[in-house]
């Protein structure tokens, strides 16, 4: 080994000279008798003419060169010396101190005569040189090697040039570092990557290549239109003799036949039928068989495939391919025997022998007397197939003679198979690279939502990978393991009648398996199971209840650019009943890959357009809403404030009307007094008085939806605590939650609702997917909340302030209608049960949601006249809406929204009650008779409003026109009577 480190350190990079390495001509012994080297034979690799070789003689203290020219060449002076001057060796403690000397002085090596002449051999056996590097060089020597060719060329620039590339690697020109020699990590970017480059270039070598895009159906795309295989049909082109014309060959001619045939045949399944024809000729054989080894040595599931079976000569391509796939295992029956041993094995009577299977004969009906089976390997000498052949006509044995034949022509069937394999690889790799540049295209095509990226995903996903089920879950920020939005996709989505046109996936359809995937979740890895059920960390409640039943599972995790987890994608049953492979897993870790960088630069994209549309939200409102003056404050604070009796906040009756807003800010005030929410939460009574003020300012000045009727929300909240009591049962904290959120639940409103937003493509809209103008009320609510001299709830413990947002948040959510029809059966089934207890915080939080919207609506409770005048104001504002629809937008409003249907308000506004507002007020009357006047009151104006639908169907006398609720269409984001409108 010492030998073969001595040749290595001969090897000496130049520049400006033509060639990749000088060489050593002599090397010969000092004056002393002490063998300097051998007369080496030279380097061979690579030398071309002109290249300088270096003679290192005893009594010379320079190094020369292939003559004289090179001594005094532009490329070799640095290294030869320059001007000849020659220079000692360098002195080992210099280099170790990091000083290098002039580089006309390079390092010379001293060898013992057996070195001399062990290196003499290894230059006239340079197989053994390239064997024994290869089974004996450990990844350091190669690391070595590498670093010290991929030095920069420009060694002419001096010492410190030198030093910079050679030195801070630890590797100078012409010397390998050693193990124990210090590599720093400040290495030229050359040395530190030695990374071989290609260039366009050189794919002209090969000729003109096809375009990397193509266009099918006016759609770009990567992968290559189908019948690209043009070197195959080509080849099949070559004419080859006929059965009757190889029939009548010699083994030698047959075998020329053969070789034809291979430089001929890259189609793996044509070659192998050729193959075996030609084996049952040179055998005598009735039929021939051909088994391919799949599966990595080290894989449980290696297997050998029947890639052509019962071949005969008569046989064509064609008929072999109907026949189904033979799967033997490794190892077993004879042709495992023959693939695990590597040995022939020669059986006269298969019967007799222990190790055949019959049950292959009882498939086929075919019967095995004689067999002879060999295994076909490669040049490596691995084991690639076995070929059998059975049945050795006139009832014969097969002969040592046959063997022999067998043998020789399984030698070159090896080599041609293995070209085969290698031509379908590479062309199959070919085919990878173009669905993953395909993939990268859709992706990276649409990135505008999280939910069209993940559906064009899932449908690739599954039409490459082939399986059942697609699921893609985004991991929660906030928690590993749990997660936010869970995607799904089925085989029979892709064949429904909204296939062509949907562009994002289901959500949440089937339950999650949260024993794999938050596997995968947390720690990374991926995880292959073929079957479920044998894997403890598979919950089988999963598939109760319903028919689909989990079999092979493929899960791995989906990371960002930065490398972390941001989701997981499972794939569920495989086609056929297949489990899933290591190249499932390959496509499927290219495919997740992709999908973190889709997903990522999408979650990027959505959070640019988000921060543009708040932030020109934001500037629409600060351009027209400002906080209230603090001198209006301290106005405020100096007024008497009458009692709650004297406003009659108590009664469910309230009318608002009789007061101007001074007295509806003193009746806030009145209502914060009695509650003791201002000495409980030590609230600044002057703060107190600004924030009133800011809200109302805060309230654009439109028909319904203004101060007035937030306020009228707030006093129907406050009646119906201390009515029934529950301040005691709600808190105080939470009773001050509410009467904030009541207050401002309506902010900032536009006279328009959450429908008008959509429409519109408003700001809003972008920024808020859903309840629009109730979370835009909240945002407005924290705003005012968090503003100098408005912040009422400063001195709450953390605790608590994070309390009220939260029940804050909650409360003026539940002022949409959408969000009422979803949450209002369990609530009504709740009531009707009696199963219930206040004292438990899911029961309150829902009960405080209702209470929302049986205060937002109480308008429809009202004495008949303030009823009517507050419906004519909602009319009003919904017909100012549908104005707009018409004018600006182009659009034709809905009945209720438009001016010209004004007429059937009556009958709209019975289908309102019925529809929304008796289920409420019926479950509170229920759960408490303190609230019955409510029900009474919805009832009473019921009458009323049916009584006008009446006599207006009378008047109108026109056939067609009766009694009904066609024209009414329920909106879950309206309300009507005196309710929300978002």
């Amino acid at each position: 080994m010492l030998c073969v480190e001595a040749m290595r350190t001969e090897l000496i990079k130049l520049d400006g000279v033509d060639s990749d390495y000088v060489f050593i001509n002599n090397i010969n012994v000092d004056e002393g008798g002490k063998a300097l080297g051998s007369a080496g034979k030279g380097l061979r690799r690579r030398r071309r003419l002109g290249a300088p070789s270096l003679d290192v003689t005893p009594g010379r203290k320079g190094w020369g060169s292939h003559g004289d020219e090179a001594k005094h060449s532009q490329g070799a002076s640095d290294v030869s010396g320059g001007g000849g001057g020659g220079g000692e060796p360098p002195d080992p403690a210099e280099l170790r101190g990091g000083v290098l000397p002039p580089l006309h002085t390079p390092p010379q090596y001293n060898y013992d005569p057996e070195c001399a002449r062990m290196e003499a051999w290894l230059d006239d056996h340079q197989d053994f040189v390239y064997d024994y590097f290869i089974r004996k060089a450990s990844r350091h020597m190669v690391d070595s090697w590498l670093l010290s060719h991929a030095l920069p060329q420009s060694l002419g620039g001096g010492a410190g040039a030198y030093c910079g590339a050679g030195m801070e690697a630890g590797v100078v020109p012409g010397l390998v570092t050693t193990p124990g020699q210090h590599q720093s990590s400040k290495a030229s970017s050359g040395a530190a990557t030695p990374v071989r480059k290609i260039s366009a270039h050189e794919f002209e070598k090969g000729g003109l290549l096809k375009p990397i895009v193509t266009t099918i159906d006016g759609t770009p795309t990567f992968i290559s239109p189908a019948g690209a295989a043009e070197n195959v049909a080509i080849l099949a082109k070559v004419r080859r003799k006929s059965r009757t014309e190889l029939k009548g060959l010699d083994e030698r001619q047959l075998i020329f036949e053969l070789v034809k045939d291979i430089c001929n045949e890259l189609d793996v399944r044509p070659l192998c039928h050729k193959i075996l024809q030609n084996v049952s000729i040179l055998t005598g054989a009735d039929r021939c068989s051909l088994f391919l080894v799949q599966g990595d040595k080290e894989s449980d599931n290696r297997c050998l495939v029947s890639t052509l079976f019962d071949v005969n000569p008569d046989s064509t391509v064609e008929q072999m391919e109907e026949k189904e796939e033979i799967r033997i295992a490794w190892g077993s029956g004879i042709v495992g025997y023959t693939a695990q041993s590597g040995a022939m094995v020669n059986i006269p009577d298969a019967y007799a022998d222990d190790r055949f299977n019959s049950e292959i004969d009882c498939m086929t009906g075919y019967k095995t007397r004689s067999m002879l089976c060999m295994p076909i390997k490669d040049s490596n000498g691995e084991v690639i197939g076995v070929a059998q052949v059975i049945n050795k006509q006139q009832g014969q044995c097969f002969t040592p003679a046959d063997e022999k034949v067998f043998e020789s022509y399984l030698q070159f069937c090896g080599i041609g198979l293995r070209n085969a394999q290698l031509y379908e690889r590479s062309q199959l790799e070919v085919k990878r690279n173009q669905v993953l540049l395909d993939l990268a295209r859709i992706i990276f095509e649409e990135q505008s939502t999280i939910e069209q990226i993940v559906y064009r995903i899932m449908t690739h996903t599954q039409s490459l990978l082939q399986c059942e089920r697609v699921q893609i879950l985004l991991v929660h920020e906030a928690s590993r393991g749990t997660f936010s939005r869970v995607f799904d996709l089925e085989v029979k989505d892709l064949q429904g009648d909204d296939a062509e046109s949907r562009t994002s996936p289901f959500e949440s359809r089937f339950p999650i398996n949260i024993g794999i995937t938050g596997h995968v979740a947390t720690t990374g890895e991926t995880v292959c199971i073929a079957d479920a059920y044998q894997d403890s960390r598979f919950d089988p409640s999963v598939d109760e209840n319903t028919p689909f039943r989990h079999k092979s599972i493929l899960c791995m995790p989906i990371k960002n650019t930065d490398g972390k987890i941001v989701g997981v994608v499972q794939l569920v049953n495989k086609f056929d009943n297949l489990p899933f492979t290591s190249n499932d897993e390959n496509f499927l870790e290219a495919f997740a890959i992709f999908c973190g960088m889709g997903i990522h630069n999408t979650n990027m994209y959505e959070k640019a357009i988000t921060a543009m549309a708040k932030q020109k939200v934001t500037l629409e409102v600060l351009s027209y809403h400002a906080t209230a003056p603090r001198n209006e404050s301290q106005r405020l604070m100096k007024m008497k404030i009458p009692s709650a009796q004297a406003f009659q906040l108590y009664d469910f009756k309230f009318d608002d009307f009789s007061l101007d807003d001074e007295g509806s800010l003193k009746a806030c005030l009145r209502m914060f007094l009695d509650l003791d929410l201002i000495g409980r939460f030590h609230i600044e009574y002057e703060v107190l008085c600004r924030w009133l003020l800011s809200v109302k300012k805060n309230y654009r000045n439109v028909t319904y939806h203004n101060w007035r009727h937030a306020f009228n929300v707030a006093q129907m909240m406050f009646a119906i605590i201390t009515t029934t009591q529950w301040w005691k049962v709600l808190g105080e904290l939470e009773c001050l939650a509410l009467l904030v959120a009541c207050l401002c639940h309506d902010l900032d409103h536009r006279g328009t609702n959450n429908s008008f937003q959509i429409k519109a493509s408003s700001p809003l809209a972008q920024l808020y997917t859903t309840s629009t103008m109730e979370h835009h009320h909240f945002d407005q609510c924290v705003m005012i909340l968090n503003s100098s001299g408005n912040q009422i709830l400063s001195n709450c413990t953390p605790d608590e302030y994070s309390r009220v947002i939260s029940v804050l948040e909650d409360a003026i959510l539940a002022t949409d209608l959408a969000v009422y029809f979803r949450k209002r059966g369990g609530f009504f089934n709740m009531v009707k049960t009696q199963d219930y207890e206040l004292s438990h915080e899911e029961v309150r939080e829902q009960v405080r949601g209702m209470m929302m919207t049986i205060c937002d609506i109480a308008a429809i409770t009202k004495p008949w006249p303030i009823q009517k005048q507050v419906a004519e104001l909602v009319a009003g504002e919904f017909f100012e809406q549908g104005d707009i629809e018409k004018e600006e937008l182009k659009i034709t409003p809905i009945d209720m929204m438009n001016r010209e249907k004004k007429d059937k308000l009556p009958v709209m506004q019975v289908g309102f009650i019925d529809s929304i507002c008796l289920p409420v007020y019926e479950a509170f009357a229920e759960m408490t008779p303190d609230l019955g006047p409510l029900l009474d009151g919805v009832r009473h104006n019921r009458q009323q409003w049916q009584k006008l639908a009446d006599e207006a169907a009378a008047n109108k006398n026109m056939p067609g026109n009766n009694n009904n609720n066609n024209n009414y269409t329920l909106n879950s984001d309206r309300e009507r009577g005196g309710g929300t409108n978002n």
